[in-house]
């Protein structure tokens, strides 16, 4: 987050509709933590399962040049038989010709060949996997980038990255229908490309798929997080070249391709991108680059900014105290808390400060634990924010312990951000920090996304879905989605 120095926030929230009936909430001192798993993904079921390749998947017929006997080129060839068959039954119903196959396939491995390709050598695209358009070639690094996706994320992360990368193909071959020449900027082909691979995921989702089969659950929680750790760093500019989007963007366009079609992936073009894209550079200003200390100070200043922000719902907000995070006379969900007999949301600063420490990148794309690292400023914040938005709906006599509950929450997260992205707010988001919240919500026990009794949402893409809701359609969006 970034302190602009104004005089406090001039927009407010809108009010929450007050039209539930208040439930009672539970008396035990220490959180429980269950995964709440009601609703649906998209219309789909939630399922639990493990999720990748098929036991009974045929054997692939594709000619693949230096192609290994890993593991990782096992799922690699897999994926894209599955892909090629997705894009075979769509392409002709979508866009009214043939789908051709794609021309050349190539595995490398970065840490010893040296094949030339697409005008350079493997060597110098380690950690990568491409669509080279001049040759018609989807190539991945069997080497470093595939087991490093497969060993942190899972299975899925490999088919996701190489969905994507097949989704360029698509591009290529789909020309004018998708909008696609030599000025279309970089991240209006990278979010066609990942709604691209949400429309396959759907596909894989819905019991399509001879090769993959993945749960609504866990599975696409792979998807999620390996967007996550694909996203570009703080501070780009989405008009840069290369440009590939925040982890914000990127599952933003996932998920639309998910919810819809490959017809509406293709409908993507620069207006659509600049009307919501969050990928900016730093304030000229923000001396911290988008980060600042979690103490006594800072809490004062978010404690403003919340009271500002939800005036508009008429009820008293509670009060932010640094009381060790647990609340004396019910359950308690640290380093946030909100204790309903004080009205207040006390908290571990201690343990907020380390949350709040920069993700370590370095470690990050090494594979390694970090030594330091939390989950970046934003992340501490908005557990903060969470349970003060519990207040505010305990205020209201909205349930703050039903199936919605977490949802509900992690959606006033986001109009709240949304809220404060002005000149002159006293807090205001920095690049990086929806990622920041993102990184969060994808934990096991999200805050974010948990009700007053820190029962988080069970899926990671419906957690990122209601904070994105918020965000792009404020608080009226929250009550009228997850009542």
């Amino acid at each position: 987050m970034e302190r602009t120095g104004g005089r406090g926030v001039r927009r407010r929230l809108l009010a929450i509709a007050a039209v539930f009936t208040l439930t009672a909430t539970a008396c035990s001192s220490e959180i429980r933590g269950e995964l709440r798993s009601e609703g649906d993904i998209a219309g789909l079921p939630i399922t639990h399962f493990e999720s990748g390749l098929k036991a009974g998947a045929p054997k692939p017929d594709l000619v693949v040049e230096n192609v290994s006997q890993t593991e990782d080129d096992r799922l690699a060839v897999a994926a894209i038989a599955d892909v090629s068959a997705f894009w075979s039954e769509k392409f002709p119903r979508h866009f009214g010709t043939e789908f051709q196959p794609v021309s050349k396939l190539l595995s490398y491995d970065s840490t010893s060949d040296e094949i030339n390709v697409c005008g350079a050598t493997t060597a110098d695209v380690a950690m990568n996997a491409f669509y080279c358009p001049p040759e018609d070639l989807v190539a991945w690094d069997r080497g470093t980038l595939l087991p490093l996706l497969r060993e942190r994320f899972g299975s899925m992360a490999v088919v996701t990255v190489l969905g994507h990368e097949f989704g360029h193909a698509v591009q290529y071959r789909l020309g004018d229908k998708a909008g696609i020449n030599q000025q279309t900027s970089t991240i209006v082909k990278e979010q066609q490309a990942d709604c691209f691979t949400g429309a396959y995921f759907r596909w894989i989702a819905e019991g399509r798929s001879q090769y993959f089969h993945v749960s609504t659950s866990e599975g696409l929680n792979q998807v999620m997080a390996s967007l996550f750790f694909i996203r570009d760093s703080p501070g780009q500019s989405a008009a840069e070249h290369g440009a590939h989007g925040t982890a914000f963007d990127r599952t933003y366009a996932f998920q639309l391709g998910f919810e819809t079609d490959a017809a509406k992936c293709a409908a993507i073009d620069q207006a659509d991108v600049d009307s919501r894209i969050t990928e900016r550079p730093f304030d000229p200003n923000d001396a911290g680059m988008g980060d600042i200390p979690v103490n006594d100070q800072t809490l004062g200043m978010l404690q403003q900014s919340l009271d500002e922000s939800f005036a508009g719902a008429g009820v008293q907000g509670p009060k932010i105290v640094n009381q060790g995070g647990s609340c004396p006379n019910g359950v308690s969900t640290p380093p946030a808390s909100y204790c309903e007999d004080s009205n207040t949301v006390t908290i571990d600063m201690a343990a907020l400060a380390a949350l709040g420490q920069p993700i370590d990148r370095e470690a990050e794309l090494s594979g390694q634990e970090s030594s330091g690292g939390g989950l970046g400023d934003f992340a501490a914040f908005a557990e903060v924010v969470s349970r003060y938005a519990q207040g505010i709906q305990v205020g209201l006599n909205v349930p703050v312990d039903n199936g919605n509950a977490g949802l509900r929450t992690a959606c006033l997260v986001g109009a709240w951000t949304a809220a404060i992205d002005h000149d002159g707010a006293l807090l205001r988001p920095s690049p990086g920090d929806l990622d920041e919240a993102i990184a969060e919500l994808l934990q096991p026990r999200s805050l974010i996304a948990a009700d007053v009794n820190g029962h988080p949402a069970v899926n990671g893409f419906a957690r990122i879905e209601a904070l994105r809701l918020g965000y792009f359609d404020g608080s009226g969006a929250c009550s009228a989605e997850y009542p």
